[in-house]
């Protein structure tokens, strides 16, 4: 499963690494857009397999940021 950014932002923080495993609802990314912080979360639980982002890094809506599996 991969969690894909919502909306045009700026990754603000990365929350895992690969292999960490995560519940529903963790953190996964911190994402930055107007100036408000907006999470996001693991839909499922899972082990981290592939993180496609770095913190700083400009994402538009429907880019990868987290791979689970």
């Amino acid at each position: 499963m991969i969690v894909r950014c919502e909306m045009p932002a700026t990754v603000w923080r990365v929350r895992v690494a690969v292999g960490e495993r995560v519940s529903p609802g963790d953190e996964l990314v911190v994402l930055e857009s107007m100036k408000m912080e907006i999470p996001a979360t693991a839909p499922v639980a899972g082990a981290v397999k592939a993180v496609h982002v770095e913190e700083g890094q400009l994402v538009s809506e429907g880019d990868p940021l987290v791979e689970l599996e």
